[in-house]
């Protein structure tokens, strides 16, 4: 296996993104963590994989359809070859999840939480459970025998189907059955417990009364994951003026795509397993066996009957996003038009972006208010208050992407809300995600056009930004204002070409100013410093970039949360390099660059990662932060993610990653910046600091420390 070119300082996609993935599967083992949220763990874990499966194993496959000679420039392997490769580096993560599961709910059964096999139930229980599959479930199952006259269904991505053999006057055929996507995943039992057995365990029970005329051997209950790396159709956008039209019929054609991997609770006989290889076109690697649940959404829902006397012993305390400290009480515009403020959330509330677009929403002096929006919540307040600006007069332009990627019909929904209530609704571009994260406000200040400009690292989503680390800057910056007029005038008029003065912007100069700022540290050797944190790191300029700069000297610090394509210690090239990913109670979701040391460091906040999908193919905004309040408290959160020795790994030369040396004091970055929020909240008159205290106590009990 040779590499196009000399690179034995990077590593595959695919393989890092396995080893972020095993980073999470340890958080679910870790026993500091409360057992539901390790629980919660496996489920994201498992989520994870998925979506790995349909969009990256997916994605694979077509390249090797279409040229399997081709080699992926960071480890010189065929599509093929990574195909292979990840079977090999999935099969023990599936064994290893199996037996984090059955460990866990091993230990909450002392609690209550019981999750059963029908061999577990009591009398009264498997009485209750019959009754309720022939009352409930039964009258609504669709089974299907597969024969000559009846052929193989199309098995739905992630649905799970009931399969067994069957057997009738000498003849065998295939019996399935589909669990209905509208019922239950699982049957809670009476009683005061929470104990529960999962749907398809009981159709599986039953199946004899559902193949009543047939002799029924070898059950087992299957799941499999379809690619879903789809592009919309180049012809139908052609055809079509709406592009909504065209984004309803690619969700459509993804429910058909191929089989790239399957699922079965037990070992499938020689025969079954040919017969599914064949229908599926897959190979036997691309069959795993789960002895846990296939889809484990479930377990959010059983977190929540969690009794609130069991809650501080199963889950985590509860942390409520704090109000601003840059913030007053009063008007959220008229203290933005003195002062620059950050929102890091969820450690603050996203209340003051909110409040602000509401205000606006009414203010006489507000013309315009535009925005991007990649993902939004079900629920979204912001939405309510873009339209009540619409229907007040204010020019609206929301820039929506219909291409975030399983979003897709959610945004859909919003945007078709959005036109009803007046705003004007844009579509992006052909072959460039616009994922940026900006709003601006246009106001009239006497005879003045002047601007409020928002730009963030996480999406306007009510929801996430209380799970995800992000950041939202928001000024009354007359230059940035100027920038982000320019930008939304260029995004109205199809130009991804534009100038900025400020902003940096993809896929034009977003990569060329980090390279730029990159050489500058370069040039200073020794007394460079390149400090920098994003999700994911695949983009071959940066990483050649940042091998020259470990070559010169500079102290380069990576945070990165998921993929790594370079790897560091690597004598001669990555000598300087660190790579730290922390992985949490939330999801660590910043970008946040920094370029040299103390008063003259250059800060940027935005929206890209250092992925070649981010700096070239998608619309990225990142921000200079020219405020010195703000300056030092980001580069104050480095510092302590950087220190942080219980939450983060270290990356090591061959890619795996390992923890950090305990030292003399532990440090914990998410719960320091709670902490830290809690006692920079400006409480009103009412609260305490008895009360504060009480409340730090409640948080950070579980740690066994009390705050003074």
């Amino acid at each position: 296996m040779s590499r196009p070119e000399n690179l034995d300082y990077t590593q595959n996609r695919e393989l890092s993104w396995l080893r972020f993935n095993h980073r999470v599967l340890e958080e679910a083992q870790d026993e500091s963590v409360p057992l539901m949220e390790r629980m919660k763990f496996v489920a994201i874990f498992t989520s994870n994989l998925d979506e790995f499966f349909m969009i990256r194993v997916g994605s694979l496959y077509d390249m090797a359809a279409a040229d399997n000679t081709k080699q992926d420039i960071r480890s010189g392997m065929t599509a093929e070859e990574q195909l292979a490769a990840i079977y090999r580096a999935v099969a023990p993560l599936y064994k290893e999840r199996d037996k984090t599961y059955a460990e866990i709910k091993k230990q909450l059964h002392p609690y209550g939480v019981c999750g059963l096999g029908f061999k577990e139930l009591e009398q009264q229980e498997k009485k209750y459970v019959k009754k309720y599959f022939k009352e409930q479930i039964l009258p609504v199952l669709s089974p299907q025998i597969v024969d000559a006259n009846h052929p193989f269904p199309h098995l739905l991505n992630k649905e799970i189907y009931v399969v067994a053999n069957l057997k009738q006057g000498g003849k065998t055929m295939l019996g399935v059955v589909p669990v209905p996507q509208y019922i239950s995943d699982v049957l809670f039992l009476p009683g005061h417990d929470i104990r529960y057995i999962r749907m398809e365990k009981v159709i599986m029970e039953y199946l004899e009364l559902v193949f009543d005329r047939y002799q029924v051997s070898d059950k087992n209950y299957i799941c499999v994951t379809r690619n879903a790396d789809i592009a919309p159709n180049d012809e139908l956008m052609a055809d079509n003026e709406d592009f909504r039209f065209v984004m309803q019929e690619t969700l459509h054609k993804r429910r058909r795509m191929a089989v790239v991997r399957l699922e079965a609770a037990n070992p499938l006989g020689k025969e079954m397993e040919k017969f599914f290889c064949e229908k599926f076109h897959i190979a036997p690697e691309c069959i795993f066996r789960t002895k846990m649940p296939m889809k484990l959404g479930f377990i959010f829902t059983i977190a929540d009957r969690v009794p609130e006397s069991m809650k501080k012993a199963l889950t985590d305390p509860p942390f409520l996003p704090q109000p601003s400290s840059m913030l007053s009480e009063g008007s959220v515009m008229e203290q933005v038009k003195k002062k620059d403020v950050l929102l890091s959330y969820p450690y603050e509330s996203m209340e003051p972006f909110l409040q602000l677009i509401k205000e606006a929403s009414t203010d006489p002096d507000v013309m315009t208010i535009r925005i991007t929006i990649y993902r939004l919540a079900k629920k979204a307040r912001l939405v309510e208050y873009l339209c009540a600006a619409a229907e007040n007069g204010k020019e609206v332009t929301a820039l929506i992407e219909l291409r975030a990627r399983f979003d897709e019909q959610n945004n859909i929904d919003w945007s078709e809300r959005m036109e009803e209530a007046g705003c004007r609704v844009l579509y992006g571009f052909e072959n460039y995600k616009v994922h940026s994260k900006i709003c601006l406000i246009t106001y009239r200040n006497k005879n003045e056009i002047r601007y409020i400009t928002q730009i963030g690292t996480g999406n306007y989503n009510e929801k996430t930004a209380k799970m995800y680390t992000d950041y939202s800057l928001i000024t009354s910056s007359q230059e940035i204002g100027e920038d982000a007029a320019v930008f939304f005038k260029n995004m109205s008029i199809g130009n991804l070409d534009g100038t900025y003065n400020h902003l940096i912007v993809s896929p034009t100069s977003l990569k060329q100013k980090v390279l730029q700022l990159m050489d500058e540290e370069i040039a200073k050797g020794r007394d460079g410093r390149i400090l920098m944190k994003m999700n994911s790191l695949t983009d071959m300029d940066f990483i050649r970039k940042t091998a020259q700069a470990s070559q010169a000297g500079v102290k380069i610090q990576l945070i990165v949360r998921g993929i790594c394509c370079i790897l560091p210690g690597i004598p001669g090239k990555t000598d300087n390099l660190q790579v730290t990913s922390i992985v949490g109670r939330f999801l660590e979701h910043p970008r946040v660059f920094v370029f040299g040391r103390g008063a003259d460091a250059k800060v940027y906040i935005g929206s890209a990662d250092m992925m070649t999908r981010n700096t070239e193919n998608r619309v990225e905004v990142a921000c200079p932060i020219y405020d010195e309040t703000i300056r030092r408290r980001l580069i104050h959160d480095l510092k302590v993610m950087l220190s942080d020795n219980v939450k983060a790994r270290e990356m090591t030369s061959d890619g795996t990653y390992r923890k950090k040396e305990a030292g003399e004091k532990a440090v914990n970055a998410q719960e320091t910046f709670m902490k830290e929020a809690i006692n920079a909240r400006r409480p009103s008159p009412h609260i305490r600091k008895k009360e504060k205290n009480s409340l730090l106590n409640r948080i950070f009990g579980l740690f066994g420390r009390k705050e003074k």
